[in-house]
């Protein structure tokens, strides 16, 4: 049989056997946005939920960065409004269709199925009645829910308005349309996790809804406001502004106003909102929130105010140079391509912290014949970066200081915590900075019993450069300080019945976290754990001094109101004894002149039961007065009045110098200006203000000081 006789099939079964020809790879590139909507639950976009979550911490976050970077007391307005599919297709233009082939759905019930549902839901009711005759509980029947389809989702605006800094006309677009840009870049304590802020909210946006972001800004001393309108391109990572335009600002404000719409799930990840709010305002007492949950459903509005408590606030986080230890290669190469010094002295003395003048020279002598002083920076050869490189692993440098730092403040930390928790007790602690890999870093703890809205056991706060860390608390250094670490019991406190408050906040120019997401720090870096530790065991030794003198007043009572029990019994039985004693003449030589006197008084009924009962009484509140007040001496005694008095802003043109302490802040601030000025003599104020963790008062008050004008 030739090979024009072949079968069809044969033919087909040798063609199929032909090897395919791979097809050529082509080099692609990502832009960083591109990258990130990608991978968008690195930066905490994992499902809708988390992502309506993140929104609001960025933009939460934002805000406070602005308002302190100019040092104006923050008032934040954040409202997140429900948006129903019907509005939304309004908004982008799409016209609601009736469905034609309902089985093409996702959530279509077939006949069968729904047959299922009703017997099921008839043997459901059918047991709720035989309970009923029964007379036993009966639960309300649950509402049938119907079968949410994949494509069904739930968009919400998120609005977010501040008081801050604003940001400068021709810089928005880039802000905010471009990924891996910004200002918060460098080595200073940042709250930001990436860099990335609302540009991944931007994206999320894109990516959910396809809808443009709205930025409303002015800056302090303009007469016009920012508007503008934008999303963004992933693939080129540039920003595509619909609407940019300069508006009257007649009201003079300054700040941003920031509107976005994405997919979200309010219902699953509302407690982990309103958590944050609360978290937020215990660590910024400073701050004013304002939140708003607004739905077309009046019983799922939500609206929660966070009043600021006091107007001290901490310094703004200063940028510092790199430490010797923390440079890698790549980072020495980059400093040098920066720098703008000429040679190898000036570089390592002015671009690195704790290098003198002295100990450059002497490093440079260590480094090899092949360096000198006077070489030229821009010089160096591969090889000579490496040696400098190994030369500042080996060689021992000073340990950076904590000046760079912005903590939030012993004074502040106790503060948020009375505002929010309510506790019966609280201490709290500040450590000195300490130093990991190069890195400086302040651990602040506050521990507190009881409170309001706290449960049973353990609450642990965490907080890393002063916001709030909500997920992966388990693998946490602060979590597992607090439960495997700490003997409770060894500090009067009972872990599992005591309502407990763990609040640990860690500040510092590089965090260590861990994981894709950033929200826990680990356990594994010794320095970071044991200062944890050490702050939780300051806080628990205070508060051992507090319970051990409740302890002490409890029993003091405790035995006042034993012995006070026994007065009437006791009274009775030393009258009744002296009632009788006369009539034993033979015990007559044994009473001295005053027994005789006190006898004739019993027997007369001079002195009676009654007598005995005031005189025990009058002697057991003499002894427990006594008592208490060498409790009070040695504990101390608060006499101001028990009500809040709210702590008012100071008007700009007050100059003032805070004087911190972990309890009060005295400030002093010069009122010249307000008539009070002398020819001689300048008047100011001393202003102190006190918290007071049993009561949750702050009062203050004024002391009129006279300084002499030559001082």
């Amino acid at each position: 049989m030739d090979a024009s006789s072949e079968s069809p099939i044969e033919s087909k079964k040798s063609n199929s056997k032909t090897p395919r020809k791979p097809k050529e790879t082509v080099l692609k590139q990502k832009s960083p946005a591109e990258f990130f909507a990608e991978n968008k639950n690195i930066a905490g976009f994992d499902n809708p939920g988390k992502s309506l979550y993140t929104t609001v911490r960025e933009l939460v976050e934002n805000a406070l960065d602005s308002a302190e970077s100019i040092s104006e007391l923050p008032v934040v307005e954040i409202t997140i409004e429900e948006i129903v599919k019907s509005k939304f297709n309004s908004m982008i233009g799409l016209i609601d269709r009736e469905r034609v082939d309902a089985a093409l759905y996702d959530d279509f019930e077939t006949e069968k199925a729904r047959e299922k549902r009703l017997a099921k839901e008839a043997r459901a009711q059918e047991l709720q009645a035989k309970n009923a005759s029964l007379g036993k509980k009966v639960k309300d029947t649950p509402a049938s829910k119907g079968i949410k389809g994949r494509g069904e989702a739930s968009f919400y605006r998120v609005t977010c308005k501040d008081n801050g800094k604003g940001m400068p006309h021709d810089d928005i677009p880039n802000m905010f349309g471009r990924v891996l840009s910004g200002t918060k870049y460098g080595l200073k304590q940042t709250r930001g996790k990436f860099g990335l802020g609302a540009k991944m909210a931007l994206i999320w946006s894109k990516m959910s809804t396809g809808l443009p972001i709205e930025i409303s800004s002015s800056m302090k001393k303009q007469n016009y406001s920012t508007f503008c309108r934008l999303d963004i391109d992933i693939h080129k990572n540039i920003p595509h502004v619909h609407l940019h335009e300069k508006r009257e600002n007649k009201q003079h404000w300054h700040g941003a106003e920031i509107q976005v719409v994405i997919e979200g799930n309010w219902t699953t990840y509302r407690s982990k909102i309103l958590h944050y709010m609360r978290q937020m305002a215990v660590i910024t007492p400073y701050a004013q929130f304002q939140f708003k949950f607004v739905s077309d459903a009046p019983d799922k509005n939500v609206t929660v105010r966070f009043s600021r408590r006091t107007d001290v606030m901490p310094p703004i986080p200063l940028e510092t140079k790199h430490h010797p230890s923390s440079v890698d290669l790549l980072l020495i190469k980059r400093l040098i391509a920066e720098t703008s010094k000429q040679n190898l002295l000036q570089f390592l003395q002015h671009e690195f912290v704790n290098i003198s003048k002295p100990h450059a020279e002497r490093l440079i002598g260590e480094m090899g014949p092949d360096f000198s002083s006077k070489m030229v920076v821009k010089s160096l050869t591969s090889q000579q970066l490496v040696r400098i490189h190994q030369l500042f692993r080996q060689a021992k440098f000073d340990d950076p200081s904590g000046h760079c730092l912005s903590p939030a403040g012993e004074y502040n930390l106790r503060l948020g915590i009375i505002k929010e928790l309510h506790p019966d007790m609280v201490a709290t602690y500040s450590g000195s900075a300490q130093v990991f890999e190069g890195h400086p870093f302040i651990v602040e703890a506050g521990v507190s019993v009881g409170g309001k809205d706290v449960k049973q056991g353990l609450n642990i706060f965490r907080f890393a450069n002063r916001i709030p860390l909500l997920f992966e608390q388990g693998a946490d250094v602060v979590t597992r300080t607090a439960l495997k670490r700490i003997n409770w019991n060894n500090y009067k406190i009972n872990q599992v019945q005591d309502k407990i408050g763990v609040f640990v906040s860690i500040v510092s120019t590089k965090i260590p976290f861990k994981g894709t997401g950033k929200e826990y720090i680990g356990d594994d870096i010794t320095e970071i754990a044991s200062a944890v530790k050490s702050a939780i065991q300051q806080c628990c030794v205070q508060l051992k001094s507090k319970i051990m003198k409740r302890i002490q007043a409890r029993e003091q009572q405790e035995r006042k109101r034993n012995l006070t029990r026994y007065i009437p019994d006791a009274s009775s039985a030393f009258y009744n004894i002296l009632k009788v004693m006369p009539l034993h003449p033979s015990k007559k030589s044994r009473y001295g002149d005053h027994d005789v006197d006190l006898l004739e008084k019993v027997s007369d009924n001079l002195i009676t039961k009654e007598t005995f009962i005031e005189k025990l009484s009058k002697h057991v509140e003499q002894v427990d007065y006594e008592m208490g007040l060498e409790f009070a001496t040695q504990s101390g005694v608060s006499e101001e009045p028990r009500e809040t008095i709210y702590i008012k802003p100071l008007e700009a043109e007050n100059k003032k110098i805070d004087l911190h302490s972990p309890f009060f802040v005295y400030r002093v601030f010069n009122i010249s200006k307000l008539n009070l000025y002398h020819s001689k003599q300048r008047t100011f104020i001393v202003s102190f203000f006190h918290s007071q963790e049993i009561y949750n008062i702050q009062s203050k008050i004024y002391i009129i000081l006279e300084v002499d004008s030559k001082i």
